[in-house]
């Protein structure tokens, strides 16, 4: 039975996971690629995700997992948890490939991954109107991924996912230029979720749960809006629209007021030249998800309104599943009416491509 949802609003979750088989990997791989993909081994009662390019990462004890929520890729039981939280729609994002797919520095094992990943979901997700995974597109090798993103776009995907950093090679280095050429004529929304493309485990010891989740993963949301605004290639690509993941958004207006003021104030040594100010270039093509930020909504008026995009994180605990609505009604409690709407789910039909009316 569908939730009753505030003000009767339409919600689009532009956050969501599944949790794929991690077999997946294994079987849909290049023989010589086997035994690097991805595994889960299970010793004294933990499961430990394994990965190229990353340390070894607990996940759940075996007793939690037989339990535990985990965002499955049947579609009726998805779409039945997502209405018990008054989500109509999800964008989806994986949730082992988040850092298996882009940790080694193999240019051609990256490929291999995202790939069977992309398979993967083509399968799952196909002519499921109201569940939009996204597609995978590996970054060290930029003719890789212009092939991979104008494969995708031909495979019926409506938002391609690239890593939010990319150490070999910045978001702000002119190489990418035709890889933006490329996405712009597709017309493809650009994810970055936090915490992908290098290990975003910055500290250990006291405090580290804490620090990790702000400043090795939510503060790639104003590395990737900078890279790009600053960098000039939004500007350069007016069509490109990018969209920073679970990133919340409360450091949206100071990024913006800042780059503005030292943009102009170190004019001087500013390089490129702007057309318009970097604040501009953000609130023209970009956008960051957040579940619960009364930061980010105090904010839009110098942000704008439609720079924020609402997610619920769904299955993940730090989400706002299955609660939503009463988390909603407490932020929005201030906000007119037309401006909720369009952060928890205009916004979101008009970047990734829902038809509201047939939600």
């Amino acid at each position: 039975m569908p939730t009753q949802t505030y003000h009767d609003a339409t919600f689009i979750s532009t956050d969501a996971h599944v949790t794929e088989p991690v077999d997946l990997y294994v079987e849909r791989v290049d023989a010589e690629f086997r035994d690097r993909a991805p595994r889960i081994v299970d010793s004294d009662g933990w499961r430990t995700l394994y990965v190229e390019g990353l340390g070894p990462r607990k996940l759940m004890s075996s007793s939690e997992l037989e339990v535990a929520v985990v965002g499955g890729y049947e579609a009726s039981e998805r779409i039945a948890d997502q209405e018990r939280d008054g989500v109509k729609a999800e964008v989806i994002f994986p949730t082992f490939a988040l850092q298996a797919c882009f940790a080694a520095e193999d240019a051609r094992l990256q490929l291999q991954l995202c790939q069977a990943y992309n398979g993967w979901a083509t399968d799952a997700f196909a002519h499921q109107h109201r569940l939009l995974a996204v597609g995978l597109v590996p970054m060290v090798d930029i003719d890789d991924a212009i092939a991979e993103a104008q494969r995708l776009a031909g495979e019926g995907f409506r938002a391609l996912f690239l890593p939010a950093q990319v150490p070999s090679r910045p978001y702000n280095d002119p190489a990418y230029d035709p890889f933006w050429a490329v996405v712009q004529d597709l017309g493809l929304p650009l994810t970055f979720h936090s915490g992908t493309g290098h290990e975003p485990r910055v500290v250990r010891g006291p405090g580290g749960a804490v620090i990790n989740y702000i400043l090795g993963a939510q503060l790639d949301g104003p590395r990737v809006m900078l890279s790009l605004a600053a960098g000039g290639a939004l500007d350069r690509f007016p069509g490109l629209r990018i969209v920073t993941v679970e990133t919340g958004a409360a450091w949206l207006g100071w990024v913006m007021t800042q780059a503005d003021a030292i943009y102009q104030d170190h004019n001087m040594w500013a390089r490129p030249k702007l057309s318009m100010l970097p604040s501009e270039l953000i609130r023209r093509q970009a956008h960051a998800t957040f579940m619960n930020d009364p930061v980010a909504i105090n904010n839009r008026y110098i942000t704008g309104i439609e720079t924020l995009m609402w997610g619920n994180d769904y299955p993940h605990p730090e989400g706002t599943w299955p609660l939503s609505q009463e988390v909603i009604a407490e932020q929005f409690k201030d906000v007119p009416d037309d401006e909720m709407r369009a952060i928890v789910g205009g916004t979101a039909a008009k970047v990734f491509g829902f038809d509201l009316a047939s939600l």
